[in-house]
């Protein structure tokens, strides 16, 4: 069975964070792919600066040597807010024999009961947690009674069914946030070694502007 990975977010700016946690992610679980979804309209936090097609064209540049990462503009060609569920039914119509498994942050697996429709994530998807070695992942209750049982820690336990259990995915995360990137920018100081070359060499003075405008928030 083909594994596919959705790796969804802002991206404002995509940087090499992502970019490792994407490749690790396909290693680490045999993924015949990683789908990279730029947010277009977020639930909980003002829209980038940035516009959905410039950070599209910053994620295309990024990966354009690593053929399993495919950028996915689904997201930015849908109306309305981007919500994670929606993608997914999308993607199971796109590739309904599939084993679909969504790549979610340590931090927002412990607010995964606040998404929108949230258990039907778990009946259209598997969920690999990004943890830290070692790191005690937080669940919430609502979240550890819906997921009671699901748990594995077994990679092949993934391919055999499209959609239905979560692991955590420990591995040392680079130290690198889009936080940390504007801010950088804001001062005036280099972001070289953070961010792909491929974006940082054709970044203008008004995608640095637009950049330094944004709040953070988390996509859901």
């Amino acid at each position: 069975m083909r594994a596919i990975g959705v790796f969804g977010g802002a991206f404002a700016p995509f940087h090499n964070g992502h970019l490792r946690v994407a490749i690790e992610a396909r290693e680490r679980l045999d993924l015949t792919q990683v789908r990279l979804i730029p947010t277009a309209h977020a639930a909980h936090r003002p829209d980038s600066r940035v516009s959905p097609q410039r950070r599209l064209e910053w994620l295309r540049a990024a990966v354009r040597r690593e053929k399993a990462l495919v950028p996915d503009d689904r997201e930015i060609l849908r109306d309305g807010v981007s919500y994670t569920v929606d993608t997914l039914e999308e993607l199971r119509r796109d590739f309904p024999r599939a084993a679909l498994v969504l790549l979610m942050g340590a931090d927002a697996f412990e607010h995964f009961h606040t998404w929108n429709r949230w258990q039907q994530i778990v009946e259209l998807a598997h969920i690999a947690v990004i943890a830290r070695p070692g790191s005690a992942l937080q669940l919430s209750a609502e979240t550890r009674e819906v997921l009671e049982g699901r748990r594995t820690d077994s990679v092949a336990a993934l391919h055999e069914q499209t959609a239905g259990l979560w692991l955590p995915l420990e591995f040392p995360p680079l130290d690198i946030s889009a936080t940390r990137i504007r801010r950088l920018l804001a001062q005036q100081r280099s972001v070289r070694g953070l961010v792909p070359d491929a974006i940082l060499n054709t970044m203008t003075a008004a995608d640095i502007a637009a950049l330094t405008q944004d709040n953070d928030a988390t996509k859901h």
